[in-house]
């Protein structure tokens, strides 16, 4: 009996414990797979919150980069804007550099017209004051004659005189007029020299763009501007100057000459028309990246033009006592140009015999020339003036001593 109790009170006691162990259970897989599902979320969240890392990251990324790019573009521009404005500053400063040396070359002209001026109107006071002198002597000399000899003093004999005063009175007229005439003209030389360098400029511009690629056709057209400056010079053509005058050269070869200017001295002064335009039409128009290349070939050409006619050495073949040559290129700002960017271009080229010319520049030269001529002139009717005064005053006193032979008898 004692025994089937203990077993039947051993039952609850296994129901309750299993009971435990199953609610146990269940509570370990219930927190298993709370645990489960909260790993899994927050890796979903970690997953999360990287690629939101990944993303923002590579928008700092994007935003770095159009922040240097934008800073990268603001300093080209500023580069481009500051080189702009040194071009800007650099044209203004050669226009105002050559508006100062045409102004300077102008009061120059103007100072050595003044002079000739007044060199002329002493000359013209001492050869009026002459003519006085002499006219009163001869008056004096003609009263004395006629009131010794009224007698004898002929009708036949007056006219001789008076043949012998009118050669002397229409020379000294005609030198008086043509000092008037030549002062007179000074004032509209120097318009005319203006006028004509600013006409001479704006032409070679205008034609720069029709000109550029042919070297023929260049040299043609600087040739023709050359020619202009001779025709607006005052030089005449055949006496003061010639054109397309062949020489022998050292090397034996036949060599021909542009222009010949003809010296009082019996000089001359050669002058070769030289059109470097190529490179400096493209050096004027290029970008940015390539005016330093065309500027050296500007450069290079008109070395090269130098040495061409540095060797051809026509100033020796042409027996001229100058030791160069004048090399005419028709355009200003094209030398100005190569000259500035070039310091001992001008000493190369009088290393090589040549000098470099300008249409302003040359024009001066011509002017300066023809004043010398005109001045040789005014000397030769001088002299000659003097010659037939002497010549006069001989006559005059051969016709005195007959006419005292005659008094005698």
């Amino acid at each position: 009996m004692d025994k089937v109790l203990v077993v039947v009170a051993d039952i609850p006691v296994t129901l309750e414990m299993a009971l435990y162990g199953a609610a146990a259970l269940v509570a370990a897989l219930l927190f298993a797979l709370v645990v489960t599902i909260l790993r899994q979320s927050a890796l979903r969240h970690e997953a999360t919150l990287e690629a939101a890392a990944a993303s923002a990251e590579q928008l700092r990324a994007n935003f770095t980069e159009l922040i240097a790019d934008r800073d990268s573009r603001i300093r080209d521009l500023d580069r481009a804007l500051l080189h702009e404005r040194q071009r800007a500053d650099h044209l203004v400063g050669e226009e105002r550099d050559k508006n100062g040396e045409l102004r300077s070359e102008l009061a120059a002209m103007r100072t050595r017209l003044d002079e000739q001026a007044r060199q002329n109107e002493m000359n013209l006071k001492r050869f009026v004051d002459a003519r006085q002198q002499m006219t009163d002597e001869f008056k004096l000399i003609a009263g004395e004659v006629l009131q010794t000899h009224s007698e004898t003093f002929t009708k036949q004999n007056r006219e001789q005189v008076d043949v012998l005063l009118k050669p002397l009175h229409e020379k000294i007229t005609e030198f008086h007029q043509g000092l008037i005439k030549d002062r007179s003209a000074m004032s509209e030389q120097i318009r005319a020299l203006a006028e004509s360098n600013l006409q001479i400029t704006t032409e070679a511009h205008n034609l720069t763009r029709a000109l550029k690629g042919n070297s023929q056709t260049q040299g043609a057209w600087g040739e023709m501007i050359l020619s202009t400056i001779l025709e607006q010079s005052g030089l005449r053509e055949g006496e003061q100057f010639i054109t397309q005058t062949s020489h022998s050269g050292e090397d034996g070869q036949r060599v021909r000459t542009d222009v010949e200017v003809l010296m009082p001295n019996n000089d001359r002064l050669i002058i070769d028309s030289k059109v470097s335009l190529t490179a400096f039409e493209a050096f004027v128009n290029a970008e940015d990246e390539t005016r330093e290349m065309h500027l050296r070939a500007h450069i290079a050409s008109v070395r090269n033009h130098i040495t061409t006619l540095g060797d051809k050495a026509y100033h020796r073949a042409a027996k001229s006592s100058m030791d160069y040559v004048m090399m005419f290129v028709p355009i200003e700002s094209a030398v100005a140009t190569a000259i500035q960017n070039d310091v001992k271009l001008v000493e190369f080229g009088m290393s090589r015999g040549v000098m470099l010319t300008t249409p302003t520049t040359l024009m001066t030269v011509l002017r300066t020339i023809r004043n010398v001529w005109d001045i040789e002139r005014r000397h030769r009717n001088a002299d000659e003036i003097a010659a037939r005064a002497g010549a006069l005053y001989d006559k005059v006193a051969g016709f005195l001593a007959t006419m005292d032979r005659v008094g005698g008898h």
